[in-house]
């Protein structure tokens, strides 16, 4: 007991010099009830904050501050001395002011939407939302300092004392303590960035410009940094959704706010010599994402001059506890506010408990040097492809200190020598290691250049090779690779047979991200599972490894795959690819044929198909973001489109070939942010082939016979039920997000989301086609396509069950017809899981 006292009080000592004033307490009324939103400030400042739904608060600042002032509408405000700097759990009892209960609105219930002098004010935000800001000039530029950080939170003696941390106990001497949270916490890794920022309001465009990059740490720090830049995505305000983690809250200066949100005018004050109001928001109910906060508009121009956002604990969102953002805006002259600072907190954790342990993420923006209407040639915003240039991520000091819009405090200062001592500390080692190889499902083996894996395909199953044994590896110098090597080793034991794969890629320019590639496989897939032909050297399906499956999973095709293609990215996002292709494909199964009628055969009967492919493509993704700048790269963001096109051509005097044909196919998958309703997912696909080919050649309808929830498949649907030469497909499903659920009182507090989907194909297969491929084997499947009526599936599904689990209710809407379709499958469940927000 004696030492975690010295402990705690070592903490409390070393903490109180960071900051002047500390105090953190909760707020009661007179029946010992919390009082949700009352206001907690510092007396004489515009410095504070509000409490929680337990009436809980926390405030901090660098100054040195006597008298604390909490208020709330409809009870005396109550004024405290502070004695000490450091002021923690303190117990505030706020009394009822009686006199004037019947001319106030109490703060806890739902507001009055008439005669709300709140409300009034937020109409008059709307009214001049469009003539504040960077839409007032044709063109602007500033100067851009970013700041990224992540932090373990709650530290305590246990923590210090576990043997996680055995050996590096010097990492605590960092300790600090949150002024949002008012939890202690370690600052384990930092990234600066600064940049100037152009944009044309007429043209539409912007461009930033990265002057220096410097971090804490590791050579992966890069996707760290990516991930943080599309959860912290930049936002405006006074957009009516604000989009977190993939998630679009409700802004509490939308025009759907009013519905949304209580608002209460709460005080007026001078900030900046300017007069401004207070307005106190809150969420009118549970569940939804929604915000809690305040904010301060200039009386004139009813510009926002500071505003405060914390989701609300109830909110539908996974492991995060906390999300608390803060925006200032700068006063230019009477007319102009522009953001100066914005601030984004958020505490990841397993669950929202109090006293769990977490990870702050914290990003902090600060803008400055703003600029109007200087002009800039259109081809300026031309953005390149590859734009990286090594020295600004070996900026010296000199440039940092010239730079930075904002001091590093302490223990930001020491988190650069602390990591660089930890680096040499193996325990530590040893456990970046084990991140490293759940994160990206590679071993590395640095001293080799070589990485083992992926790790997550060493076993595998299916009717042909029964058990499967998987060894893979590449090479790997660096996340910036200019060409690789990669390959893989397999083993089945039902059939007694190797397979491998090897490819390569070099990337030759990286202005135009020319890129050559090639490379052999040898293998068992299952090639109705999309209806786009893979051209991947080392592609391999999930269809062709489900352990346990609707239906007996045997038509599996052996395949032996020689390609060679070269692709350029001319402008960013939009890909060019010419490949040429030599493949063999025959059945994997004696119980499944490919067999097709060849007239040259000495029996008449073909079983294998020997085809050259070449094949020219387009792809577009608007709006991809992308991590790393070698042959290899990583998608950064989630939130575009993808447009592909493509035809190919299949040629008999090429490698003795047997076949000619045209494929045309053509595919658009849309993600779209539908506000406050969730997210919907559109793809549409269609394809035709010319010529006469047989089934190994034909477009087969996806089904799925497994039990996992695959998108852009047909649930219901078995493996070559449906064959095609011609299709029109369309898959929908959207997320609600607990829209639904959260207004069921039930189910409210489950945090549930619920999913809808349908999903349809149309297709033709010519006489000719089905002619081809007619031996009569007995072991021949049926040559259908949806052709009188198109096929559809609708379902219905269920997700966050325990926050990683989503299961489907799949329906077969039609061809259900018991003499011709015997073993359709009406009604199926699939599932599938994952860690989602």
């Amino acid at each position: 007991m004696n030492t975690r006292l010295l402990v705690v009080c070592f903490f409390l000592i070393s903490l109180s010099t960071y900051a002047q004033t500390k105090v953190s307490g909760y707020v009661f009324d007179e029946f010992k009830k919390p009082i949700s939103f009352a206001n907690v400030i510092f007396k004489g400042s515009t410095l504070g904050t509000i409490t929680n739904e337990d009436g809980k608060f926390y405030l901090e600042s660098d100054e040195t501050w006597k008298t604390l002032t909490l208020s709330f509408i409809g009870y005396k405000t109550l004024e405290v001395d502070l004695n000490k700097k450091v002021n923690y759990d303190l117990k505030f009892t706020l009394k009822e002011e009686t006199a004037q209960l019947n001319q106030v609105l109490i703060v806890t219930g739902k507001q009055s939407k008439k005669n709300n002098p709140a409300i009034d004010l937020l109409r008059k935000i709307w009214a001049n939302k469009r003539s504040n800001g960077l839409k007032q000039f044709n063109q602007y530029e500033y100067d851009k300092y970013e700041k990224v950080e992540f932090d373990i939170n709650t530290i305590d003696s246990a923590l210090i004392k576990s043997k996680l941390f055995r050996g590096m106990e010097f990492v605590f001497n960092e300790v600090d303590t949150s002024r949002v949270t008012g939890k202690t916490y370690l600052p384990m890794f930092i990234n600066e960035a600064v940049s100037k920022v152009y944009g044309d309001n007429i043209n539409n465009k912007n461009k930033e410009v990265l002057k220096g990059n410097k971090n804490s740490g590791f050579s992966d720090n890069q996707v760290v940094i990516d991930f943080v830049d599309d959860l912290y995505s930049d936002f405006n305000v006074y957009d009516n959704y604000l989009k977190f983690f993939d998630k679009s809250f409700v802004s509490p200066l939308s025009k759907t706010g009013i519905n949304t949100y209580n608002y209460v005018l709460s005080d007026s004050a001078f900030v900046d010599n300017k007069w401004c109001y207070n307005v106190v928001y809150y969420p009118r109910r549970k569940n939804e994402l929604t915000f809690k906060g305040d904010f301060w508009v200039a009386d004139t121009t009813y510009a926002i001059k500071e505003i405060n956002l914390q989701a609300s604990k109830s909110a539908n969102i996974n492991w995060v506890k906390e999300i608390y953002i803060e925006q200032e805006f700068d006063v230019l002259n009477d007319s102009l506010f522009l953001v100066k600072r914005d601030y984004m907190l958020s505490d990841f954790a397993f669950n929202k408990k109090e006293k769990s342990r977490g990870v702050y993420g914290k990003r902090t923006t600060l803008y400055n040097n703003y600029k109007f209407d200087i002009e800039k040639d259109k081809k300026f915003y031309e953005t390149e492809v590859y734009n990286y240039d090594k020295d600004v991520y070996d900026r010296d000091d000199t440039f940092w200190s010239e730079n930075r819009l904002e001091e590093l405090n302490k223990d930001e200062k020491g988190v650069y020598k602390m990591l660089d001592t930890l680096k040499t500390v193996k325990k530590f080692k040893r456990l970046y290691n084990l991140g490293s190889i759940l994160a990206s499902g590679y071993v590395e083996f640095s001293s080799l250049n070589l990485d083992y894996g992926p790790i997550f395909s060493t076993f595998g199953f299916n009717e042909v090779e029964g058990l499967r044994l998987r060894a893979g590896g590449r090479t790997y110098f660096g996340r910036n690779d200019l060409w690789r090597l990669q390959g893989f080793l397999a083993y089945g034991f039902r059939d007694d047979k190797f397979k491998y794969g090897i490819s390569g890629k070099w990337l030759l320019d990286k202005k135009s991200r020319l890129i050559i590639s090639g490379g052999n496989r040898r293998d068992v897939e299952q090639i109705g599972a999309s209806l786009t032909t893979s051209t991947d050297v080392l592609g391999r399906s999930l269809a062709s490894s489900s352990v346990v499956g609707t239906a007996t999973n045997d038509k599996l095709t052996s395949i032996n795959l020689t390609s060679l293609a070269i692709e350029a990215e001319p402008w960013r996002n939009v890909i060019f690819r010419l490949s040429g292709n030599y493949r063999t494909l025959e059945s994997a199964s004696s119980t499944f044929s490919l067999d097709y009628i060849d007239t040259d055969s000495p029996t008449g009967i073909e079983s294998e198909i020997k085809q050259y492919e070449s094949s020219l493509s387009v792809s577009y993704f608007p709006k991809r973001k992308m991590t790393g700048f070698g042959v290899e790269r990583k998608i950064a963001n989630d939130n575009f489109a993808r447009l592909f096109a493509q035809v190919s051509r299949g040629d008999k005097t090429v490698l003795n070939s047997d076949f000619d044909y045209t494929k045309v196919q053509f595919s658009y998958i849309q993600p779209w942010q539908l506000g406050g309703f969730g997210r919907l997912i559109t793809t549409f696909e269609a394809g035709k082939t010319f010529g006469e080919v047989p089934l190994g050649l034909l477009s087969v309808i996806p089904g799925n016979q497994s039990y996992f929830s695959i998108y852009n498949t047909f649930s219901q649907l078995d493996f070559y039920e449906f064959v095609s030469d011609t299709y029109t497909s369309f898959h929908f499903e959207h997320n609600f997000n607990g829209r639904i659920f959260s207004r069921i009182p039930l189910l409210r507090k489950l945090n549930l989301r619920e999913i809808i989907s349908v999903r349809g194909v149309w297709g033709e297969l010519s006489n000719e086609n089905i002619a081809l491929s007619s031996t009569g084997s007995p072991n021949s499947i049926p040559l259908i396509a949806p052709t009188n009526k198109p096929y559809y599936e609708y379902g219905f599904g269920v997700g966050n069950i325990f926050k990683v689990f989503r299961i489907d209710f799949n329906f077969r809407g039609n061809y259900l017809n018991k003499i011709q379709n015997p073993d359709a499958r009406k009604f199926g469940i699939t599932g599938t899981f994952g860690f989602y927000f």
